[in-house]
């Protein structure tokens, strides 16, 4: 939960920037600007949408699964309009790194307990595992999003380009430090 509560954290921060988006969020801004509804719902009901793809692929959810598609939505909605807000550059730049840091952490921790894929993940997982290289998938899958949603009206910028050059190498790094280690079974004493 708490590295959900940091995607959500991280995706608030990229709005406060003003600098553009990742591209699951120029796709959510895109839905927002056109149904009217605020950024976490939109990105709450896509969640629990991609879900629905997962029956004819097949994929298992986990809790993580469902606390993706609910926590995050929810995180950006209640702390979104309470970050301080500025035109000044540099603090907005902070606030782009700030936030590729803090998804990566989030990343980290709730990959890194092994319950299971967020909505958005487990598709390209599920595609991959039909011998699909993972890294095609994902960047089909992104660059999809991303078209869709500056045709819809969703902004990117600079922000974009670091989500999108910072976020795996840092996730690479990250994931194997924060991962949980499974519990092991105590030996009986002789």
């Amino acid at each position: 939960m708490f590295g959900l509560a940091c995607f959500g954290t991280g995706i608030s921060m990229f709005v406060t920037a003003r600098l553009g988006l990742a591209p699951w969020d120029v796709f959510h801004q895109g839905v927002a600007v056109h149904t009217g509804l605020k950024l976490g719902w939109v990105i709450e009901i896509t969640g629990v949408l991609i879900l629905l793809l997962w029956i004819p692929l097949r994929q298992r959810p986990g809790v993580a699964t469902i606390l993706n598609a609910a926590e995050v939505g929810l995180v950006v909605n209640l702390i979104g309009n309470h970050l301080p807000s500025t035109d000044r550059l540099v603090p907005r730049l902070a606030y782009v790194v700030g936030a590729v840091v803090v998804i990566a952490i989030g990343s980290g921790f709730y990959i890194g307990a092994g319950l299971g894929t967020g909505p958005r993940d487990g598709i390209m997982v599920a595609i991959a595992a039909r011998g699909y290289s993972v890294r095609v998938v994902r960047t089909v899958q992104e660059a999809a999003v991303l078209a869709v949603g500056v045709v819809l009206g969703g902004h990117i910028g600079i922000g974009t380009i670091a989500f999108m050059v910072g976020i795996g190498p840092l996730v690479h790094v990250l994931i194997p430090r924060l991962r949980l280690q499974p519990q092991q079974a105590l030996a009986p004493a002789t």
